[in-house]
C-alpha cells in the first residue's frame, strides 16, 4: 500500500475549498490533508456575506463546507490557526499553536482589506467588510437605536454594505473618492443612475470625497473630509479595496511581486508549493473575482495529481449584489479613438445600456435597469463575434435579432451550449440542460448540487430557472411562497429568518420593521409571532398571550359547547391508585360529565366549566399531576409500552426511556403538536412508527425514527439510524426536535417539514454531524429552563385570573322611560386585544378592548355555531371565533366571508376609567 502524501493548505476560503472538492472527485486516496483556516470556522460562501449583513440569509445558508462534510473527507482541520512562518528547508508549516509538516503545499491565503493611511483608523468602531466577524459587528452595531454608519468606498462592496445596513435602519452615508460610483464597472452615466436610486433608498451619497481624518474619544464619533465637511458616524466601513495577503509567501522567500507569481500549473518559485486565489498573481494580474479563483482551483487540483493542466486569464462579469438594483458590467468600457457605443437611454423607466465595440466586436457591455441580455453580449465577447449583421438592433437585444421570437423565453432557447449561464463557477447552458436530463433534476436545489449554477451570488438564478422550464415543460414550477397571511407578502420562512438577522424581539418590532400591511396583525400571523419569537429568544421574549388561540391562553381544550377538557400528564402513560383516586375525586366534586381514557395512555375529564378550572387543577395539583399540554402546540405525550420490565419479548427498558424523555421535553413549545411513542421491541406495541418521533428498541440498542402521520394523512416513520445507548437516544432525538423548532413553520407538522427540507438534509444535521447535533440539543436544553413552569400552577395561583371569571353578572334593569347606563367594570379590566364577558339571565355580552384603545360589545355567542366569542383573537376590529374560525366584525357584529349570520351589538361608553352598558342592551337580549 503506497505511503500517502502529505498535503497541507493554508487558507480555508472559496478557492481551497474548490480545489479540495476536485481533488476528492478524481483521486480522494493521495493525501493527507491539513487544513488552516485563520477564522475560526470552515469555507463559506464569502460573496453571499451582503445579502447576510442584509437579513436576507443567514450565516448556515451561506456555509458550502461544514464539519461532517470535512470529517468524512478526513480533513484534520486547524480553524482559528493563523500560519506564521513557512519553513522550505524541512518543508513544514508552523502556526502560533502547532506545526504541520508537508510534501506539497497550498497557500490560498486570500487577500486583506485596505485601510486608508489616516488619523483615527484604528479607533473601535472602524472596520472592513471581508469577513463574518465583520458583518456580527456591523449587525450589532445596527442594533443600536438611532446608529449612523460612514462607508468609505463606492465599489461594489461598499455599496452592498451601504444597501443592507440602510435595510437595518441606519443613517448611511457612502463616500467616494472618484467622480461616480463603481468607476471600474460603469461609465458615468450608469453611475448617476445607480446613485439615483440608492438616494431614494435613504443612503446619501457623496462622490469626489476625501477623508482625512476619522473623529473620536475612545471610539469612532465622526469622519472629517479634506474640505472640511463633518458626517457623524457610530461605525466606520472601509471598502476601499483588497490588496493580496502574501506575507508568509515574502517572509519564505518565494517570488513575490503585488502577489505570489504563479505559473499556469498554479506553482510558485517552489516546485512543491502552489498558490490560488486573491492573494496569487498571474501574468501581473490579480483576480478578486470567483470565477477565475474557481478555475485556477481545477487547475491546481490537476497539478497537484500529476495531470496536465493550464490557466488562462478570463473575462469577467459584474453584478451588484443590492435587492431591487439590476446592474450588468463586463469587459472594458473606457473611451479610444478606435472604439464606438451603442447607447440605448430611458431615463423615465431607469433602463441604461451601453455597447462597446472595437472592430465590430464587443468589448465592453454596461446595463442597467434591464439586465436580461447580459448572458448573450457576454458570450458574443468572450467569443468576439462579429456583430456587423446586427448592429442595427444589437442594442435591442437578442429578442429582436432577425425572425426571433419576442418571447424572453426563445431568447433562452437561443443561447448556444457553450454559453456561459454561471459566471461564479463556470457553468454552460449545455452543462446545466445535460445534468437536468441525465439526472431527471426538478428543482432548483437538484441543478445547483449536481452542476453548481446559481449556488454561489445567486444572480443567474433566473436564467437557470428558465433553462428548466424549457427543458422539463410541466414538470418544472418554481415554488410560490405562499405568505404568512393577508397581512404581508413574506412566506414564513423569510419572516424567520428576518427575525433572527435583524434581532426583532417584539410583535410590534417584527410588523413595523418587515412593514406589515395592518396595524396589528391577525389571528394567523399573531400566533406565528409569538411562537417564531418565543422559539428565538427564550430568555429574552415575553410571551403576549393575547396572540394565543384560546387553548393555549387558558391551558385546556375548547370543546364545542363552550366547556373545557382537562388532560393531566402521566409520565410515560404510567400512573398509580393514588393518582387514579384523585382523579375519580375531582370528577365527583366537580360534577364532570364524560371521563374517557386516551389514544396517549392518558386521562381526558370533559365538560369542565371555564370558570371551575382553576379549582380542578388546584385538586389535581394536591396529588402531583401538572398539565399534560393536551391543548398545545408542543409535546403531547410520549406513549409507551412495558418494555423489557415485564414482557418476554422486551430488549430495552422502553416505559424508562420514554420517561425520561417527556420529562426532559415537557413545556417547550414546538411549530405544531408532537406526539412520541417507545416500543420495546420490533413488535411496536407502542405504535412508535406512526409517530412524530419514535423508538423501536432492538437488543443492540434504540432504533429512532421520525415523520409519521396518523391523522388526516397516514403514514409511516423514516428511519434516522440506530443508536447505542439511552443518552444517545435522547441527544438524537432532542437534536431532531431542536432543528425542527428552528426551522419549520408555524402549524407545519414534522411529517411536512421533513418533506421540505429534505430527509438527507436532517439525517446529515442530527445523524452524520455530532457537532452540529450537540448544538442543537444544547439549545434546547437552554430554552427548556424557561419552558418548563408548570402552567396549571401558575394559575392557580393567580395569573391571568381574568381569564376564569365574568367581568360582571348584571340582572333585568328596573322599568324606565329612558334607556340606563349600567357600570360592569373598569377599562383596565380588560387587556389591549383582550376580551372579558358579562352574565346576564339571557346569555353573554362580550366586550372587548382594540389596539387603538376602542371598545365594543357583541353578543358573546358566533352565528356559526354558537362558540363563545370573548374567547377568540382580537385583530383590530375583529374577533376570530375559537372554535371555527370565522371572523367576526366588532363594530357591525356581521360574520365575514359567510352568506348570512351576525350577531348583535351593543351600545357602550366609557365614563372615567368606568365602562357602561346601556339597558338597551339587556332587552334586546330577550327579544
Amino acid at each position: 500500500m503506497n505511503k500517502k502524501e502529505k498535503l497541507v493548505i493554508v487558507g480555508a476560503g472559496m478557492a481551497s475549498g474548490r480545489m479540495l472538492e476536485h481533488l476528492f472527485e478524481t483521486d480522494p486516496e493521495r493525501f493527507d490533508i491539513t487544513l488552516f483556516g485563520a477564522e475560526p470556522r470552515g469555507n463559506y460562501n464569502r460573496i453571499m456575506l451582503s445579502p447576510v449583513l442584509a437579513g436576507e440569509k443567514s450565516f448556515d445558508q451561506i456555509v458550502t463546507h461544514d464539519a461532517a462534510w470535512y470529517d468524512a473527507h478526513q480533513v484534520e482541520c486547524r480553524f482559528g490557526e493563523t500560519v506564521t512562518r513557512i519553513d522550505r528547508a524541512a518543508k513544514v508549516v508552523h502556526s502560533a499553536g502547532s506545526e504541520a509538516p508537508y510534501d506539497k503545499l497550498v497557500i490560498a491565503t486570500g487577500s486583506a482589506p485596505f485601510m486608508i493611511p489616516v488619523a483615527g483608523r484604528d479607533l473601535p468602531g472602524v472596520m472592513a467588510f471581508r469577513d463574518y466577524d465583520d458583518v456580527q459587528a456591523m449587525v450589532a452595531a445596527a442594533r443600536k437605536k438611532g446608529a449612523r454608519a460612514v462607508v468609505i468606498g463606492g465599489g461594489l462592496l461598499g455599496l452592498e454594505a451601504a444597501a443592507a445596513l440602510r435595510l437595518h435602519g441606519m443613517e448611511v452615508v457612502v463616500l467616494h473618492l472618484m467622480g461616480h460610483l463603481m468607476e471600474r464597472q460603469l461609465d458615468a452615466a450608469a453611475g448617476y443612475l445607480l446613485q439615483k436610486e440608492l438616494e431614494s433608498r435613504g443612503i446619501k451619497i457623496h462622490c469626489k470625497a476625501q477623508t482625512s481624518a476619522i473623529l473620536g474619544r475612545g471610539r469612532t464619533e465622526a469622519v472629517l473630509l479634506d474640505d472640511g465637511t463633518l458626517y457623524p458616524a457610530d461605525i466606520v466601513v472601509m471598502a476601499v479595496g483588497i490588496r493580496p495577503e502574501a506575507r508568509i509567501a515574502t517572509d519564505a522567500g518565494l517570488h513575490v511581486e503585488r502577489g505570489i507569481v504563479v505559473d499556469d500549473r498554479m506553482l510558485t518559485s517552489d516546485p512543491d508549493i502552489l498558490a490560488l486565489g486573491e492573494c496569487c498573481e498571474h501574468n501581473s494580474i490579480c483576480y478578486g473575482l470567483v470565477a477565475p479563483l474557481y478555475d485556477m482551483a481545477k487547475v491546481a487540483a490537476k497539478t497537484l495529481t500529476g495531470v496536465e493542466a493550464t490557466f488562462r486569464s478570463v473575462d469577467t462579469a459584474t453584478q451588484l449584489k443590492v435587492t431591487g438594483v439590476s446592474l450588468y458590467s463586463a469587459g472594458d468600457f473606457a473611451d479610444a479613438p478606435d472604439r464606438e457605443d451603442i447607447v440605448l437611454r430611458n431615463s423615465g423607466a431607469g433602463i441604461y445600456k451601453r455597447l462597446v465595440l472595437k472592430d465590430n466586436r464587443i468589448v465592453g457591455v454596461v446595463l442597467y435597469g434591464e439586465t436580461t441580455d447580459g448572458a448573450w453580449y457576454f458570450d458574443m465577447l468572450r467569443k468576439g463575434t462579429d456583430v456587423s449583421e446586427m448592429r442595427e438592433t444589437l442594442i435591442f437585444g437578442q429578442s429582436r435579432q432577425g425572425s426571433a421570437s419576442l418571447d424572453p423565453m426563445a431568447a433562452v432557447a437561443a443561447l448556444p451550449d457553450d454559453a456561459e449561464i454561471c459566471g461564479c463557477n463556470g457553468v454552460c447552458k449545455g452543462a446545466i440542460v445535460s445534468a437536468i436530463i441525465a439526472r431527471n433534476l426538478t428543482s432548483l436545489d437538484d441543478v445547483r448540487a449536481h452542476t453548481k449554477a446559481s449556488a454561489s451570488c445567486g444572480s443567474c438564478t433566473g436564467l437557470v430557472e428558465q433553462l428548466m422550464t424549457l427543458t422539463l415543460g410541466d414538470k418544472y414550477s418554481p415554488d410560490a411562497v405562499q405568505p404568512v397571511c393577508g397581512c404581508t407578502t413574506l412566506g414564513h420562512g423569510d419572516v424567520r429568518r428576518l427575525i433572527k438577522a435583524k434581532g426583532l424581539k417584539t410583535i410590534p418590532a417584527v410588523m413595523q420593521e418587515l412593514e406589515w400591511k395592518t396595524s396589528c396583525g391577525c389571528a394567523k400571523c399573531r400566533p406565528a409571532l409569538n411562537y417564531y419569537l418565543v422559539c428565538d429568544w427564550p430568555d429574552e421574549y415575553a410571551d403576549d398571550y393575547q396572540s394565543r388561540f384560546v387553548n393555549e391562553r387558558v391551558h385546556a381544550n375548547i370543546q364545542k359547547d363552550g366547556t373545557y377538557s382537562v388532560v393531566p400528564r402521566m409520565w410515560g402513560g404510567v400512573t398509580s391508585a393514588k393518582e387514579l383516586r384523585a382523579i375519580a375525586d375531582v370528577v365527583d366534586k366537580f360534577h364532570i360529565p364524560s371521563v374517557k381514557v386516551t389514544g396517549g395512555q392518558r386521562i381526558d375529564m370533559l365538560g369542565v366549566t371555564k370558570e371551575d378550572l382553576p379549582a380542578v387543577w388546584a385538586d389535581l395539583g394536591k396529588a402531583g399531576f401538572i398539565s399534560g399540554h393536551a391543548y398545545a402546540k408542543g409535546l403531547r405525550t410520549v406513549k409507551t409500552c412495558v418494555g423489557s420490565d415485564w414482557c418476554r419479548f422486551g430488549t430495552q427498558d422502553s416505559t424508562g426511556l420514554g420517561i425520561r424523555i417527556e420529562k426532559f421535553m415537557w413545556g417547550s413549545w414546538t411549530p405544531a403538536k408532537v406526539k412520541m411513542a417507545v416500543s420495546g421491541c420490533p413488535r411496536n406495541c407502542a405504535e412508535a412508527t406512526c409517530k412524530d418521533v419514535g423508538v423501536i428498541c432492538v437488543d443492540s440498542g434504540y432504533e429512532i425514527h421520525f415523520a409519521g402521520a396518523a391523522g388526516l394523512d397516514i403514514k409511516g416513520t423514516e428511519i434516522l439510524g440506530l443508536v447505542k445507548t439511552e443518552d444517545d437516544a435522547l441527544e438524537h432525538i432532542v437534536a431532531l426536535v431542536q432543528m425542527y423548532r428552528e426551522q419549520a413553520h408555524y402549524l407545519e407538522r414534522i411529517y411536512k417539514w421533513v418533506k421540505r427540507v429534505g430527509l438527507d438534509e436532517i439525517r446529515r444535521q442530527i445523524l452524520e454531524d455530532p457537532r452540529k447535533r450537540k448544538a442543537y440539543f444544547d439549545r434546547f436544553a437552554f430554552s427548556r429552563k424557561f419552558a418548563q413552569v408548570d402552567p396549571w400552577s401558575e394559575r392557580v395561583s393567580g395569573k391571568d385570573k381574568h381569564e376564569f371569571r365574568p367581568m360582571a353578572t348584571i340582572g333585568f334593569p328596573v322599568a324606565a322611560e329612558e334607556a340606563l347606563w349600567i357600570a360592569i367594570g373598569q377599562t383596565a379590566d380588560i387587556p389591549l386585544r383582550g376580551a372579558r364577558c358579562v352574565a346576564t339571565p339571557q346569555g353573554r355580552i362580550a366586550v372587548f378592548r382594540t389596539v387603538e384603545n376602542r371598545f365594543f360589545a357583541i353578543e358573546d355567542r358566533c352565528p356559526h355555531k354558537g362558540g363563545p366569542l370573548s374567547q377568540g383573537i382580537v385583530h383590530g376590529a375583529h374577533v376570530t371565533c375559537p372554535l371555527h374560525g370565522w371572523v367576526i366584525s366588532l363594530e357591525t357584529g356581521k360574520a365575514q366571508g359567510a352568506d348570512e349570520g351576525s350577531v348583535r351589538t351593543f351600545a357602550l361608553k366609557v365614563e372615567g376609567g368606568k365602562l357602561l352598558i346601556s339597558s338597551d342592551a339587556l332587552v334586546s337580549m330577550t327579544a
